[in-house]
This record gives C-alpha cells, structure tokens and sequence, in this order.
C-alpha cells in the first residue's frame, strides 16, 4: 500500500501559492498556510476538497490549514511541528513567501533605505533557511524535496527593488548551499519565475508590465499556471538538486 505523500506550502492562501496548493490536491495531502486572512484560506481549502483524490488509498486529513507569521524563527519551527503533528509525516516543502516595495529599480535613492534591506532580507533569505532547518529531520525521513520561491531579479538586475533583487539572488544561492548541506537524503531547488499577473504582479503599471511581457523571448509572461507545474515537476524529480530554474520566457537570457 503506497503512502499519500503530504506537502506543506508557505503563503499559499492565493496567487502561486494557491494554484502550487491545486496542483498538488489530486495526490498529496496538502498544509496551507496562511499569515493573516483566514477566510481566503478556508475558501481555498473548500475549492480544493472539491478536487477528486485519484489516491488509490486516501489518508486523512486530506487538507489542513495553519496560520503561521513567517517572518518569525519561533513561528516557523511551530509550523513545522504543526504539520507532521497533523498530518504524520512531510515530503515536499515549498517555501513560498517574500517580501518587497515597489520602486524604481533605477533610483538608487530608492535602494538605500535600511528598512526594505532588514524586511527583504528577513523574508527572501532567513525565512527559507528557518523552514529548511525545521524541515530537514523529516525531509530526511522521506528523502523528500524543499522547493524555494525565489525571481528572475535574483538572476538578473531587475524587478521591483535593489533590495529585493540581491536577497532574490542571495536565496538562490542559499537553496544550492542547501543542496550541497543536506544531499543526499534531500533534494533542494529554487524557482524563479519572471513577472506574473497575480495580486502582486498587477501593482505594477500597465507600461512596465507590457515591456516586460516585451523583453521575453516568447513574448508572454509566465502564469501562475506554468509556475506550479513546473513545482511539480520539481517535487517529482528525484535527479535534480541544486538548480535554479528559470521560469521567464526567456527574458533573462
């Protein structure tokens, strides 16, 4: 009798966080979390008991919902311990959270306030290296994976801020660290997607929007559809460590 793997997922009450959730409904057993509105949460968590398991052997509870603040180590490690407390067991992390204002990436007036550095870096780096250490006894147990959400301004100078472009690429290069640190019982690997049209994405005006959807190769941006699916695959693929996948259209090339 094969075993329902469980994913836990940071912010995952909306945007990428949520379609990650959906994506994994059919066949795992799935912790959101959520920092502050619970009722998108419960939505969400009625949407996905609507999503036949294809499970041949199901295991309960199916889903589960968890309020955590990620910008706190204490709040973190509570998560963890809440999650295999209910569900029993952990297989895939996918550290979704971050953080960041929206400036002129070229204003460098704009990129030196202390506050958006300690915030940015907080969110986009320590949050992730919080979960993993929380994670990694139980990953281990499963040889399971640890999924990052980091940005393509983490590859490529870019994006809403100074700050949040070099925390993105200092996640990146914390998830191959990680790989390195908890291979071989672990798998560790980050996303990068570019601009996508969730909640947060639409902050940006429509002219920056459309010159990003321009400077692509594919001349599209990512949805959170093709993000998600490419988790997935992550989660999936028991060769692949230590890589930082690039989900842009092309427009870091």
């Amino acid at each position: 009798m094969s075993i329902q793997k469980v994913a836990l997922i940071t912010a995952s009450s909306a945007g990428l966080g949520a379609q990650i959730a959906r994506v994994f409904a059919p066949d795992c057993r799935v912790v959101i979390n959520y920092s502050s509105n619970k009722e998108r949460a419960e939505n969400l968590l009625k949407e996905l008991s609507s999503i036949p398991n294809l499970h041949p052997s199901p295991s309960t509870p199916r889903f589960h919902i968890l309020q955590a603040d990620v910008s706190s180590r204490s709040s973190v490690e509570s998560l963890v311990r809440d999650t295999i407390k209910q569900m029993g067991r952990l297989d895939i992390v996918v550290s979704n959270a971050g953080w960041t204002r929206m400036t002129n990436f070229l204003n460098i007036d704009e990129g030196v306030l202390d506050e958006d550095w300690d915030k940015c870096f907080t969110m986009n780096v320590k949050t992730h290296l919080w979960l993993a250490y929380a994670a990694k006894n139980a990953l281990a147990e499963t040889e399971g994976t640890f999924i990052t959400t980091a940005s393509v301004a983490g590859v490529k100078p870019s994006g809403s801020s100074l700050p949040y472009a070099v925390t993105k690429a200092a996640q990146i290069h914390l998830a191959k660290s990680l790989a390195v640190i908890l291979a071989p019982k672990i798998r560790v690997n980050s996303i990068s997607p570019g601009m996508m049209l969730t909640e947060w994405g639409m902050k940006f005006p429509e002219s920056k929007r459309e010159a990003a959807k321009n400077n692509t190769k594919l001349k599209r941006l990512a949805t959170v559809e093709d993000v998600a699916d490419q988790v997935r695959t992550l989660a999936l693929s028991r060769s692949v460590t230590g890589q930082n996948l690039c989900i842009d259209g092309g427009s870091s090339l």
